[in-house]
């Protein structure tokens, strides 16, 4: 077992990092400027009529919106999942917690990931890292981390660039698929398959058809780069340049993703910055969009911050889906094309 104070410093350093140094990529991109929505004159709708609500994973969001993956386990983690699963609750949004494992492995860290107290209709999504099958994780964790905090569903996320500029990184991926063959079946849960922003391709797509998971989360690049952060972290500058901004940009992970699985809900996270932005990636084929870094500045001045920040972000996707004529987010589907 990780020592407390190693894996809460980590966690710590991680947000210090994300608040105050450049952790977005340099020179990838989301690929979503690439892409024009298909706007329409005449739309033949008011305005009032665009309706966000979404069905994703079993419930009824009011919008197609995640509170993407954070924190948890350090000083001001609490802090912050609270502020984030209130403002969830009162937007009928979704909200995924950050990595549980701190909270498995040392049960004093648990209150900072348990909101349900202050998002009792919320859906709440756990999260593990899939690299800890390897690590002696079965069944048994991946249930604690959804029962320990009433989670509706459960995201395993695989990060093995992160892992491999992280100090002490947990970089054995081998056999993951298999024992994700025999686990899934097995949970009584929703569960969706990450990346935690380097991007999902065509070729892990293919490896993932046959498997049971719920959702598949892209998370591609052009937002933080968290190979960057590590770098950071423990260096204090970025030591290989060329390796953190490695990734397959969001754009391009959605529509790969979407030509393999074309029935499977996806989740398009990774630089998704305002609600054009989501428009153009309902209308590549996600179900829901996930978005995490902008919402800590907001999360550590309290709900009220984050329920603003949400709200105009979700007013710009209302107004997006009115311009190309789009009553419900499935309705954008397709109606975008390709400018370079």
């Amino acid at each position: 077992m990780s020592d407390t104070s190693e894996i809460q410093t980590r966690k710590r350093k991680h947000l210090e990092v994300c608040l105050q140094e450049p952790v977005e990529y340099t020179r990838l991109t989301t690929g979503l400027e690439r892409y024009r929505l298909r706007y329409r004159a005449l739309p033949e709708l008011a305005l009032e009529d665009v309706d966000l609500s979404t069905q994703f994973l079993g419930k009824t969001l009011k919008a197609p919106f995640l509170i993407g993956a954070m924190t948890g386990g350090e000083a001001h983690g609490g802090r912050i999942n609270h502020a984030l699963a209130q403002a969830a609750e009162e937007l009928g949004v979704g909200m995924m917690l950050g990595s549980q494992r701190v909270m498995l492995e040392h049960p004093q860290a648990q209150s900072s990931f348990q909101v349900r107290a202050v998002a009792p209709r919320t859906l709440l999504i756990g999260n593990l890292g899939l690299v800890q099958l390897n690590k002696g994780y079965g069944l048994q964790q991946l249930r604690q981390a959804v029962e320990l905090v009433q989670a509706d569903a459960l995201a395993l996320h695989i990060n093995p660039l992160q892992e491999a500029l992280q100090v002490g990184g947990d970089t054995d991926f081998r056999g993951l698929l298999h024992k994700l063959q025999g686990l899934l079946p097995q949970v009584e849960f929703p569960v969706i398959l990450k990346e935690v922003g380097h991007g999902i391709g065509r070729e892990i797509a293919q490896h993932l058809a046959n498997l049971p998971f719920a959702a598949l989360d892209v998370a591609g690049a052009g937002g933080t780069s968290w190979a960057r952060v590590e770098e950071l972290v423990h260096h204090g500058r970025i030591l290989h340049p060329e390796l953190v901004e490695i990734g397959i940009p969001t754009a391009q992970a959605l529509v790969e993703c979407r030509s393999v699985l074309p029935h499977k809900p996806l989740v398009a996270s990774g630089g998704i910055r305002s609600g054009t932005d989501a428009a153009k990636a309902l209308a590549l084929g996600a179900q829901v969009v996930a978005v995490a870094r902008p919402l800590v500045e907001p999360a550590l001045k309290g709900p009220e911050a984050v329920v603003d920040w949400i709200q105009n972000f979700l007013h710009e996707l209302r107004v997006a889906l009115f311009a190309i004529g789009a009553r419900t987010p499935a309705e954008a589907l397709g109606r975008i094309e390709n400018v370079q």
